[in-house]
């Protein structure tokens, strides 16, 4: 990896992302401090934080175990064995990024009523949130060069050692990007674990913000859960580690050897088959039971139409926006060493594990005083998601920009290319793939992103989510299911591209 200095066409762009997800930080800076520095001490050291605080990593703890084993056991069975339909088990692995984490927690919940608290959270979490590790591994799978595997296998290793010894190492920096997400999703997530009834930091933020309006607290608060991002992000980039990982040897990729499952088939289908059967397949028959048994005369085709237009819309806005933020970060985060480039990396992952209503009023904040046109309207809204939602397409954009082999970017510079040149027509090129999966995956969250669109949404503006969360908020399971339905074929969409894209 380059170590050279950064370009200030790259430095600029990057400064002013970080910069960007650093507002709610302001925010909150102002609230948790309102009332002086020992009030805030006092609240973030009580004994109800310190719980909250265990109980909210032992839940991401679990569920980002959890996805660990689903995703890259997934991921290797489907790109590296000859796994029977391993084509169509590569698309199904990604549908659950189309299931909200509150319709998941719903359909459980519908089953099983007693299914609540930690057990349940951990579930509904997991179930939706692996493909956040299964996607970027298989990635890793498909670009990393077979020969060091085939060098261990003649040596005598067989493919069980081959994979640990040799494999395994190499997909880290994949791996721990696709854990951090999953921890901060766990972290900021409001829909699965108030419908648990499981307290976390994003329940008690939320409680803390409905019971007064005296907001610092639900701030203090919020700053213990920055600190934890900080903390995470510094694990995962240690675990990462700087290594290269792209092909360096000349001519085309040869394509892996597939393993041979052999006896193992029918355990590994099996396996394959129980995670779709909970993650699709489960929540899926829920809707359609309460479509069946629903009233269809108080249905409205005419604005479920409606709202899903809007919904395909503002998250398409959106991820633009995020992706374009997320490029100059990605690029300085895979290229180039030093304490700026973590500082700026970090930063742009700060805002990703706040609730969203914090992520919202602190957009309120900020444009009631600087920006006051944009108070209320849609742009306000799509600056939110940008700021929740940049680290998935950051991590997108790393990913992708180390498995570019790093010396052809040296070979346009050699030639006199500028860094803003060489970036345009060398690197993001060679990335695309990568940077447009970050894209679609940030579109698909969009979609679903709950309490800030419910905050920040312009007047007599609804989405499938919000319209879904109202329904439900009444008891309104039928009427609310026509709006899950509509989300999750919305949401199956891009996902469905996702899979095919990495076949």
């Amino acid at each position: 990896m380059a170590a050279a200095r950064v370009p200030r066409t790259l430095l600029g762009p990057a400064c002013l992302a970080g910069a960007f997800a650093l507002l709610p930080l302001g925010y909150l800076a102002v609230r948790a401090l309102e009332r002086g520095p020992g009030f805030a001490w006092s609240v973030v050291t009580t004994g109800g934080t310190a719980q909250l605080l265990g109980r909210s990593l032992a839940l991401a703890c679990a569920v980002v175990a959890a996805c660990l084993v689903l995703g890259i056991s997934l991921a290797w069975l489907t790109v590296r064995t000859t796994l029977p339909g391993a084509r169509a088990w590569s698309v199904i692995a990604t549908l659950p990024l189309a299931v909200p984490s509150y319709v998941a927690a719903f359909a459980w919940l519908s089953a099983v009523p007693d299914l609540s608290g930690f057990a349940g959270s951990a579930l509904a979490l997991t179930l939706v949130s692996y493909p956040y590790v299964y996607l970027p591994v298989a990635a890793a799978l498909r670009g990393i060069d077979p020969a060091q595997e085939e060098t261990s296998r003649s040596l005598g290793s067989g493919p069980v050692r081959t994979f640990f010894r040799v494999v395994l190492p190499q997909l880290r920096p994949a791996a721990a990007g696709g854990g951090l997400l999953v921890a901060l999703y766990v972290l900021s997530d409001f829909g699965a674990v108030s419908l648990m009834r499981y307290d976390t930091f994003t329940r008690g933020i939320y409680t803390s913000y409905q019971a007064s309006f005296d907001r610092t607290p639900a701030a203090a608060l919020s700053v213990v859960l920055v600190v934890m991002t900080i903390g995470l992000v510094a694990l995962e980039t240690r675990t990462r580690g700087r290594r290269g990982h792209a092909r360096t040897g000349t001519g085309t990729a040869r394509p892996a050897v597939l393993v041979p499952l052999g006896r193992l088939t029918l355990p590994a289908l099996s396996w394959c088959g129980a995670v779709a059967a909970a993650a699709v397949v489960f929540p899926l028959a829920t809707l359609a039971y309460w479509l069946v048994t629903g009233n269809r005369s108080t249905w409205d085709p005419a604005g479920l139409l409606s709202t899903a237009g809007v919904t395909l819309g503002v998250a398409a806005a959106g991820a633009a926006l995020t992706t374009v933020l997320s490029l100059p970060v990605g690029v300085l985060a895979a290229r180039h060493r030093g304490r700026t480039a973590e500082l700026i990396e970090q930063a742009a992952y700060a805002g990703h594990a706040l609730p969203g209503i914090t992520v919202a009023l602190a957009m309120v904040f900020f444009a009631v005083r600087y920006a006051t046109p944009v108070y209320q309207e849609l742009p306000l809204l799509v600056c939110a998601y940008a700021v929740l939602f940049l680290p998935v397409a950051v991590a997108a954009t790393r990913a992708a920009v180390l498995q570019a082999p790093p010396v052809l970017e040296d070979i346009a510079r050699s030639l006199g290319r500028s860094p803003l040149r060489v970036l345009s027509s060398v690197t993001v090129p060679l990335a695309a793939p990568g940077i447009a999966a970050g894209a679609a995956l940030t579109f698909v969250i969009c979609m679903k992103e709950l309490p800030a669109t419910l905050l920040l949404r312009p007047t007599g503006m609804d989405t499938l989510a919000t319209r879904l969360w109202t329904e439900t908020g009444v008891g309104s399971y039928a009427d609310a299911a026509p709006y899950a339905a509509a989300l999750i074929l919305l949401a199956a969409v891009p996902s469905y591209l996702l899979g095919r894209q990495r076949l």
